[in-house]
């Protein structure tokens, strides 16, 4: 989703909200039979889909890469399964992080290609197949939990600890891709991502449902050089205000802020812009991982000004450090057993 959440979807349910709702009740009851009927194909491997409940900015990508590494670690060849965004692939796509663009497979499947084998299919059996095709025998799908054509033997869902579920209503009258009660039967663990009191609701919510709570949060690599320094930030991701957040945390002073949509694709008079803004106030241009593939695999202007800007990269740090390696066991198991995944009656 490329446009920008609107505001009131993460503010308590007000007239916009209550508008919308008729929409929302259908799209709410087509999303709920999507989860319902969907095929959820086996292809050979195991499966852990790493989802989302809401749209955007949860921190699911350093996740996935949290959990391919620890697969790697218990001895498999892990690599993604993505939609990618925005592309006009009709075909399953191995991502080649070095020749790709943006414009062809998308920001995250660029960034995941970086450690692992990355596919980009809107059929994602397919994918999947391609993948096992290649080597890989242990496969993190990243996001396709509410539509998955692909059976897969764990689904973990990453919850933002300052958002939650926002108002709680269903697209379009809120966050939700669907009726939370549709999406439960579906879950087997959730990860709680950050700290803050927004997700307590679903995290009892859990609770009640039997399902595990891992608790999780992003921290930067290498950021030392932040302390001291001011910035003006740019992110256009689903939540910047998480990146400005943790700039602060590591000292910085953020003198100006710049938010885009998620997936932005930034023009050359927004780049001037803000090489501008920061030579006049004298700061350092600092961005996302993110923000940062779709400046260097875009246009040469693009490409030059991604030189005159640091990367802040994090990493999701889990407590405890070995729920990774406990939720890639977790998915072997399942994956031996052959369970069948069936919603509860």
């Amino acid at each position: 989703m490329s446009a920008e959440a609107p505001p009131f979807w993460w503010q308590r349910p007000d007239w916009r909200a209550r508008a919308l709702a008729p929409a929302a009740a259908l799209y709410g009851l087509a999303a709920a039979h999507r989860l319902r009927r969907a095929p959820r194909r086996p292809v050979g491997a195991p499966v852990l889909c790493v989802g989302n409940f809401t749209v955007g900015g949860e921190g699911k990508t350093p996740v996935a890469l949290a959990l391919a590494a620890a697969a790697e670690a218990a001895g498999r060849r892990p690599g993604f399964l993505s939609r990618g965004h925005g592309g006009s692939l009709r075909r399953p796509h191995r991502v080649d992080p070095a020749g790709d663009s943006v414009r062809l497979v998308g920001d995250e499947p660029l960034l995941l290609a970086r450690r692992a084998p990355t596919v980009v299919a809107r059929d994602r059996a397919a994918g999947a197949r391609l993948l096992v095709a290649e080597g890989v025998d242990f496969i993190v799908m990243d996001d396709g939990f509410q539509s998955a054509a692909v059976h897969f033997d764990l689904a973990v869902i990453v919850v933002d600890a300052r958002r939650g579920l926002g108002n709680g209503r269903v697209l379009p009258a809120g966050p939700l891709r669907a009726p939370l009660l549709a999406q439960w039967p579906y879950v087997d663990a959730l990860v709680r991502m950050g700290t803050g009191t927004a997700a307590d609701t679903v995290v009892r919510q859990a609770a009640r449902a039997a399902r595990p709570v891992h608790e999780a949060r992003l921290v930067p690599r290498a950021a030392g050089w932040l302390a001291g320094r001011r910035v003006l930030a740019f992110a256009g991701i689903g939540n910047p205000d998480k990146v400005f957040a943790t700039l602060e945390a590591c000292g910085a002073t953020v003198a100006v802020r710049r938010a885009f949509a998620d997936h932005h694709p930034y023009t050359a008079e927004e780049l001037d812009d803000l090489a501008a803004t920061a030579a006049a106030g004298g700061l350092d241009l600092v961005t996302t991982e993110k923000d940062m593939v779709r400046l260097t695999s875009g246009p040469a202007g693009h490409r030059a000004f991604a030189e005159r800007v640091r990367t802040l990269a994090v990493e999701a740090q889990f407590d405890p450090p070995d729920a990774p390696a406990m939720l890639v066991a977790q998915t072997l198991r399942a994956w031996r057993e052959g369970r069948l995944r069936r919603p509860a009656r």
